[in-house]
C-alpha cells in the first residue's frame, strides 16, 4: 500500500518521494510515506490522488485525516500507514526526515 502511494504521489509530480520504515519506534505504524509539492493546490491534488488510488487498488480509506484546510501539510493516517504530504517549505521547517534518519528507507519504484 506504501509503494501506491509513493507511485500517486509521483504521478501528480510529488517531489522527494520517501519511504521510512518506522516500525521498530512506532509500532503501531509501519511505514511513513512523505513527499513535497510546490504549492497549496498540488498538496491537495496528490493527497487526492493517493486517497483515491488506496481506495481503488486496497479498498481502504484513512482512518484519520488532517491538514485539508491548511494543505500545507497533510496526513492520510491508514493504520500501518501514515502519507504525509508536505509544501516544501513546511517539509523544510519540520525536517520530518531528520527525526527518522536512523530508520532504513523503502525502495517504492520497482
Amino acid at each position: 500500500m506504501a509503494k501506491s502511494a509513493a507511485r500517486a504521489a509521483d504521478d501528480k509530480q510529488g517531489s522527494d518521494i520517501r519511504l521510512i520504515d518506522v516500525s521498530e519506534v512506532l509500532p503501531i505504524v509501519g511505514l511513513f510515506v512523505v513527499t513535497s509539492a510546490g504549492n497549496p493546490r498540488l498538496v491537495r491534488t496528490i493527497a487526492g490522488e493517493v486517497e483515491d488510488r488506496i481506495r481503488r487498488e486496497h479498498h481502504r480509506s484513512p482512518v484519520r485525516t488532517e491538514g485539508l484546510s491548511e494543505s500545507q501539510w497533510i496526513l492520510l493516517d491508514y493504520g500501518d500507514v501514515v502519507v504525509h504530504v508536505f509544501a516544501e517549505e513546511t517539509r523544510r521547517f519540520y525536517e520530518i526526515e531528520r527525526l527518522y534518519r536512523d530508520r532504513p528507507s523503502v525502495e517504492w519504484q520497482n
